[in-house]
């Protein structure tokens, strides 16, 4: 799944939100239905054999729904007249069939509601709009929250770059003698800073921030390469004085009484949301051969001629100063003062998100990507 949010990213541009996550399991169910071939194209996609694909689905589910702060679900809605494979069926959790009737109006109320409430409210509304000739709809739902261990100050964010200047931005601030929360990459794009926010029940975020003239792809991929142990890491403890990284100075210090080395962290906050269209991805999400509705691709899911009419994702992701959150719904659609006496040094680690950046919000233990973004539009400071 973190290869796919790899690529994913590689093709994403500009500020977004995305989960690959989100969308896994759904490739994994219809990749069980497939046939041909669409079933080949979509087991490349998934990366393991299509006949694994729907226990790989389970498993995942079951697993995601076990984690503290985080809510799964699975949907499916299909007209009355369309007959399903049993065996296919059987696979999908026993309280997710419902029935499309036909009226797109109280189709997509019924939709939206689902996502609703799967999401805890995120999410209002199926990305995917129900029509009369829909005679099926597969969705998922995904949604994560978590609460800093340790929370940041929030103020005005000091920057230099020219779009964020004009408008005051929020920025978040904390300072920790946990000087292993930060690590400076190497990648074959370019330096790449990591910070790891850890939050109180093992859903964290890693902020991740690039040379200058590194794209949101180039970034994101580099995450995912530094969480898969793919991309050598000098981290917070280890690195020498002077600019080290991207956004990073080492230095040393003076102060009024001995002080353990720290790490200064300012970045700024974000609330944002994107809607992506899968179907123009198709390459990525192997869906190429699958979006042909002169043929019948799923055989396994239906004797009645099935194709991907459309397949869109919503998301939405805030990062404050006490916790983040994140949830996605996707859907195919088949059819002091004085002078002080400074006379210790100390070392201090200064870390500024302070232009674009990425981020992956995951699991601490498993490393599982379950959302992803590019920050360029941070929330506005208000006094």
């Amino acid at each position: 799944m973190n290869g796919l949010t790899a690529r994913w990213a590689g093709v994403s541009q500009g500020g977004t939100v995305f989960s690959a996550a989100a969308v896994w399991p759904l490739l994994a169910h219809l990749a069980d239905g497939a046939g041909g071939q669409a079933r080949a194209e979509l087991s490349e996609a998934l990366g393991l054999p299509a006949r694994q694909a729907a226990g790989a689905a389970r498993d995942l589910l079951t697993t995601l729904g076990a984690l503290r702060g985080v809510d799964t679900a699975l949907g499916l809605w299909t007209t009355r007249t369309l007959e399903l494979n049993e065996q296919w069926t059987a696979g999908l959790p026993a309280e997710a069939h419902g029935v499309l009737t036909g009226d797109p109006l109280a189709d997509r109320r019924a939709l939206d509601a689902w996502a609703a409430q799967r999401t805890g409210g995120l999410i209002d509304r199926m990305p995917v709009v129900p029509a009369k000739d829909t005679d099926m709809v597969l969705a998922s739902a995904l949604a994560l929250r978590t609460q800093w261990l340790s929370p940041f100050d929030e103020g005005p964010l000091e920057t230099s770059y020219e779009p964020w200047v004009g408008e005051p931005r929020l920025a978040l601030r904390r300072s920790s003698v946990l000087l292993d929360r930060i690590g400076v990459a190497r990648t074959p794009g370019g330096h790449v800073t990591e910070l790891k926010v850890l939050g109180k029940n093992a859903l964290d975020v890693h902020l991740l921030l690039g040379e200058e003239g590194m794209g949101p792809g180039t970034v994101l991929e580099a995450g995912v390469g530094i969480l898969a142990g793919r991309c050598p890491v000098v981290s917070g403890p280890l690195l020498p004085l002077g600019h080290v990284g991207p956004g990073v100075q080492v230095e040393r210090v003076r102060c009024v009484r001995p002080e353990p080395p720290s790490l200064d962290v300012t970045t700024a906050a974000y609330a944002m949301d994107a809607s992506h269209d899968l179907s123009d991805l198709h390459r990525v999400f192997g869906l190429t051969a699958a979006r042909d509705t002169t043929r019948a691709h799923f055989p396994g899911i239906s004797a009645f001629p099935l194709a991907v009419g459309s397949a869109e994702q919503r998301c939405v992701a805030g990062f404050g100063a006490r916790g983040f959150e994140a949830a996605a719904v996707t859907a195919f659609g088949m059819a002091g003062g004085g002078v002080p006496d400074l006379r210790h040094v100390t070392t201090r680690i200064s870390a500024a998100f302070d232009r674009p950046f990425g981020f992956l919000a995951l699991h601490r233990h498993t490393r599982l990507v379950l959302a992803a973004g590019w920050v360029t539009d941070p929330l506005p400071w208000q006094e």
